[in-house]
């Protein structure tokens, strides 16, 4: 607390109360490839925080539920997580924002920008599978913003790999050291149980037929002759080995290294069976840090605990509640406290604006929410004002580090055949590039009514035509493009470049920059032969000039 002095005598705005609450905030994110059982876990950590009394499952055949955490009817529909999700609860004193996100490649722009919010990640691996494509790349961002990981080694009641084969596994390909706080007794069919390093203690899996006796067993030695009585020779044995071959080789935990990244606290255990959720919430509730400073782009460094309010938006999203049309900007709260109607400076349209109407949310599920804190997502509703990146304050002007867009690989024109409805297809689609999920290429001899999409995966196209259909009751066509790259042109000061040689094709982006659209890898390489002094960027930073700090 000294850093930020905020319970100094001398402060004005001290309150203890405000800094308690901040001090509980746990917000993290989830992260794993497709099919590791993400969206399940996600229920089963909501079951255990008492916000759910009944947890569904991922929709995959008649008689199934649909996922708690999955709200677009698509999702419900395909068994996948297609957007962030954002849930609130309480756990054994602690507020916890879960932050679920897409384990589709194609949305790893919105998995991207929900880490941005997360103070830690909880990398889910599947026993079978081990550490998958997906799980490495967005590991990566994770250890390029140094956030804390868990590790949670999921579906140990199926046949896997040997658990320190797993952990050897982690360690060559991540590069990141692995500290098990759990381990299990066997796997597969010999699952047995967990057996908990620090508590001295296994907790016995209940077993398929439901008949095994969970009470939890203390260990005082691996020899002694009860655990001989319950667990068989061969699954006994082979534990016993791992077991004092990880406590021979492993030193104490590093909390240190764990919060620079360096180090993971490891479980392990069965999402879909609810066994040993309970144990990593226990080890998240101990070792979670709470909300993290935040830098800026004045090279300022906001902390939770700072006095003045201050957020940044980092997820829109359209029609969550298709009855009003609403739109929603999500607001991570980087210091002080949120009140429902308070005034803020808008810092991009530097103008004062009301945060009158707020949420925070189960899924599709919300509740208005009178008071947030550093840490907490709120929603808030908005009238067309915000857009990813945003930040506001009301406090000293601020402004967030920029969250950069990933360039398009795909491109597209939409056409509706009823020229009546066209108005309705243009609002539709703006809408829905102002939530990232698709951008919006504008030829400045056509204008806004002929727009190209461009997307960086396939899907987003399928999701694009879906949404349209369901939401706007349009019945669009989708045509190709020969486009393949999108590169922001920049002058020698980083300025946008719109001066370009070569009989370049121009677009404009929704900002108004300059983008220069190409069909191949070749163009661009002759494009940049053609202007030397010009950077082709992949991204742009696209409201960093409009601040006047």
């Amino acid at each position: 607390m000294s850093e930020s002095s905020p319970s100094s005598p001398v402060n004005p705005q001290v309150n203890p109360q405000k800094d308690r609450e901040i001090l509980r905030r746990r917000t993290f994110a989830i992260i794993s490839h497709p099919d590791a059982g993400k969206t399940t876990l996600t229920e089963k950590l909501l079951y255990n925080g008492g916000i759910i009394h009944e947890a569904g499952e991922v929709k995959g055949k008649s008689g199934t539920k649909a996922a708690t955490s999955d709200w677009m009817a698509l999702e419900q529909q395909r068994g996948i997580s297609i957007t962030s999700s954002v849930m609130q609860f309480e756990y054994k004193g602690l507020r916890v924002n879960l932050l679920d996100t897409p384990g589709h490649k194609d949305f790893s722009e919105d998995t991207y920008r929900t880490l941005v919010a997360a103070d830690s990640a909880v990398m889910l691996i599947d026993v079978a599978k081990g550490v998958e494509d997906r799980t490495k790349k967005l590991y990566e961002v994770c250890r390029y913003r140094n956030i804390p990981i868990f590790t949670f080694i999921n579906k140990c009641d199926r046949e896997g790999k040997a658990p320190l084969e797993l952990i050897d596994e982690i360690e060559t390909t991540l590069k990141m050291a692995c500290w098990p706080v759990t381990w299990p007794v066997g796997v597969g069919g010999l699952f047995f149980g967990i057996y908990h390093r620090t508590r001295k203690v296994i907790y016995p899996y209940e077993g398929r037929d439901n008949d095994q006796d969970t009470a939890p067993i203390p260990v005082t030695s691996f020899d002694d002759p009860k655990l001989a009585e319950r667990i068989r020779p061969e699954v006994l044995a082979a534990f016993k080995e791992e077991i004092e071959l990880v406590d021979g080789t492993l030193g104490e935990f590093n909390h240190q290294a764990f919060l620079d990244g360096k180090m993971s606290p490891t479980t392990f255990g069965s999402a879909k069976q609810d066994f040993g959720v309970d144990l990593f919430l226990d080890l998240f509730k101990d070792w979670a840090p709470g909300p993290a400073a935040r830098k800026t782009k004045t090279e300022h460094v906001v902390k939770p605990l700072d006095a003045a309010f201050t957020g940044f938006v980092f997820k829109m999203q359209a029609n969550m509640d298709r009855k009003h049309r609403d739109r929603v900007a999500f607001i991570r709260i980087c210091s002080g406290k949120f009140e429902r109607g308070m005034k803020v400076h808008h810092m991009r349209l530097d103008r004062e604006v009301r945060l009158a109407f707020s949420s925070q949310f189960l899924a599709q599920d919300r509740e208005t929410v009178d008071e947030a804190y550093a840490g907490d997502i709120v929603g808030v509703n908005d009238t067309g004002l915000f857009q990813i990146g945003d930040s506001i304050t009301t406090g000293k002007k601020v402004v967030f580090e920029d969250i950069p867009k990933f360039p398009p690989e795909l491109f597209a024109r939409l056409s509706v055949s009823d020229a009546m409805k066209r108005q309705k297809l243009q609002k539709g689609v703006k809408q829905l590039s102002e939530e990232g999920a698709i951008q919006l290429f504008i030829d400045p001899h056509v204008g806004h009514q002929d727009p190209i999409i461009g997307v960086v995966g396939e899907l987003q196209f399928e999701v694009l035509i879906y949404r349209l259909e369901d939401e706007y009751g349009l019945d669009v066509k989708l045509v190709r493009t020969p486009f393949k790259v999108a590169r922001w042109p920049k002058d020698k000061s980083g300025k946008p470049c719109a001066d370009l040689k070569g009989n370049l094709q121009i677009f404009r982006d929704m900002n108004e920059n300059p983008v220069v659209l190409l069909e191949q890898e070749w163009d661009l390489n002759w494009a940049k032969k053609e202007n030397p002094d010009v950077e082709f960027a992949s991204s742009i930073n696209t409201v960093r000039d409009q601040y006047q700090l």
